[in-house]
């Protein structure tokens, strides 16, 4: 044993003696005010230090143009996307050397492995001083609050980058062509501007959101001589502007929906009460396609919440009631097969048409989705909607749901006649994100069950894609030789920047903080960032999911990807469920944010 006066503790002692003022007034040196921390607190200075200086040498664009802000910092519970499943190539559309994308990589697996060290040293660093193990996992919560906000300025890069593209090139027209820098109409109404603006305010982007809405109140106008589809139309337009007009109070965007919302109203002028899908917005006239008198169920019934909110707004209940009467008549038809309904129904006589034909995918999608959301709207007051959510979900289970091989993966098919196809269009998975928000509102829980399966499955729709990025149409192998559970035709293998699988991803992180939800995301990020990202703004659509080096842009950002897909991207990865808090607002289709009644209403 040491002699006393060698003892530790006396050492110890006798330095903060040596500090001891007696009361007198000295002056406080930086240095000083250091060593006045504790040990945990400076160890934690010195860790986020070293994050920011590596989180800075990744998120730096100049440091590497592939790059362009798409792989960020990245702590090492994202090591698994890097697991070399397969190897990709880079996108035609970028058209870039190989040795220039050879360097990128190399500097990439450069900073993940500092990242690691770092990280490493970190928790060991504060093990040693501490002997805790609350002190690391304070190091640890640290590490993913700088993970968060990493991931929610990656969205905000993104947006920026897609808004510079449409701004350049495609300003107050509906859509961009970001790869021949040029830009398309359908309605002529600025349908990008306007379907973005609520995800600019979600966002914060102050400057970007006060360009547009410059726009909007100086050139926005409705006296157009154009024939717009109510469904698209009332969805984009009138949601987004309504939903605008909730987030900032701003009575401008209020004034435009009323405005177009009016301009509408000619389609319900129809023999059946039941819609037809196109009417001409300055004339005030409406008609069916020219090649059929049939409107589709997902038309049809997928309009009610924005003009529901639009009578409460107006205080005038002429657009409630119209849209009403279809759900009261579609509630009494007869035709539903275990209250699954058919893709068409017919505006002159209000009759179900193609009876016997069932699916989840275009065409009836949010058919089912509305039932349960106007239902949430409405203050869970109005229990037909809800009885028909319920006996479709019943439906659902009955007669569509298969299993795939070899995974064994629960995916929906289709019925037609009898006979069951395994073919599910990417627009199923808005699927497990409703039946979650059902069970968030009191629903069975069974639903959730059903609900992390068919998300397990809509992510392996792109884990299993070479580029990994989802095709429009999956069909599940069912044989039990098979070698890989989703096949693709070639006329199914384009990918048109959808946001289902990241609204499904929102809901169920939400409602269960399982953070691999997150990761799936921001994968999914990951690979429209390689893939469909244009050099010169905007990203594109593109032919072939299964081609890594030649995935074939279409040349076409769809207004969705703004409106949708890049929002719920940035509310997945915000852990702050107060942005748009789900007991307040609801989603119509279109991602845009309507509130939930109050009780009195």
């Amino acid at each position: 044993m040491l002699p006393p006066s060698r003892r530790d503790f006396v050492s110890l002692a006798l330095a903060e003696s040596r500090g001891y003022t007696n009361g007198k007034q000295r002056r406080q040196s930086c240095w000083r005010k250091w060593k006045q921390l504790s040990r945990l607190q400076r160890s934690i200075v010195l860790f986020l230090l070293a994050l920011m200086l590596i989180g800075g040498f990744a998120l730096y664009p100049s440091l590497s143009p592939q790059w362009g802000g798409t792989h960020f910092f990245l702590c090492p519970v994202l090591a698994r996307q890097r697991r070399g499943l397969r190897k990709r190539g880079p996108p035609a559309l970028q058209n870039r050397l190989q040795g220039r994308g050879n360097s990128s990589e190399v500097r990439l697996k450069n900073a993940f492995q500092t990242c690691k060290v770092f990280i490493v040293l970190g928790c060991l660093l504060t093990l040693q001083m501490s002997k805790t193990f609350i002190n690391c996992c304070l190091l640890v919560c640290i590490a993913f609050l700088f993970l968060e906000e990493s991931r929610l300025e990656a969205v905000r890069e993104a947006f920026r980058h897609a808004w510079k593209g449409y701004k350049e090139f495609a300003w107050g027209h509906d859509e961009l062509k970001p790869v021949s820098k040029s830009y398309t109409e359908w309605f002529g109404l600025g349908l990008t501007l306007i379907d973005a603006l609520d995800t600019m305010w979600i966002l914060g982007l102050k400057k970007e959101f006060e360009e547009a809405r410059e726009w909007v109140a100086k050139e926005l106008t409705f006296n157009k001589n154009v024939d717009v589809n109510l469904f698209e139309s009332t969805i984009r337009i009138l949601g987004g502007l309504l939903s605008t007009y909730h987030l900032t109070g701003d009575a401008l965007f209020l004034e435009k929906a009323k405005d177009f919302g009016s301009r509408l109203m000619p389609a319900f002028s129809t023999p059946s009460k039941i819609p037809y899908s196109d009417v001409n917005i300055d004339k005030g006239t409406a008609h069916p396609p020219r090649w059929t008198s049939d409107s589709t169920m997902a038309e049809v019934t997928s309009i009610q919440l924005e003009f529901r909110e639009l009578s409460r707004l107006t205080g005038d209940p002429k657009y409630r009631e119209v849209v009403m009467e279809v759900m009261r008549r579609v509630h009494r038809l007869e035709g539903k097969h275990d209250g699954l309904v058919p893709m068409f129904i017919n505006t002159n006589s209000g009759q179900f048409t193609h009876v016997g034909v069932y699916t989840l995918g275009a065409r009836a999608d949010s058919y089912y989705e509305y039932l349960l959301k106007q239902w949430i709207q409405g203050g869970k007051k109005e229990t037909e909607l809800l009885e028909d959510y319920v006996q479709a979900v019943e439906g659902i289970q009955k007669n569509l749901l298969k299993r795939s091989s070899p995974l064994g993966l629960m995916f929906v098919g289709e019925l037609s006649h009898g006979h069951f196809s395994p073919k599910m269009d990417h627009l199923v998975c808005f699927l497990p994100g409703t039946l979650a928000l059902g069970v968030h509102h009191g629903l069975p829980a069974e639903h959730m069950e059903l609900a992390r399966q068919l998300m397990e499955t809509c992510h392996q729709m792109y884990v299993q894609m070479e580029t990994g990025l989802s095709p429009e149409i999956a069909h599940f192998n069912t044989q039990a030789d098979s070698i890989q559970d989703v096949d693709v035709k070639p006329a199914d293998r384009h990918n048109l920047l959808r946001p289902e699988t990241v609204e499904s991803l929102f809901y169920l992180y939400r409602f269960t903080k399982d953070r691999k939800y997150q990761t799936w995301g921001w994968e999914i990020l990951q690979s429209f960032n390689k893939y469909t990202r244009v050099d010169t703004g905007g990203y594109t659509s593109i032919n072939n999911v299964r081609d890594p080096t030649s995935p074939s842009p279409r040349d076409k950002m769809e207004s969705f990807f703004l409106g949708e897909t890049l929002k719920y991207f940035y509310l997945l990865f915000s852990d702050d469920s107060n942005i748009i808090n789900l007991d307040k607002y609801v989603f119509n289709t279109e991602a845009h944010p309507l509130p939930i009644w109050p009780q009195t209403d």
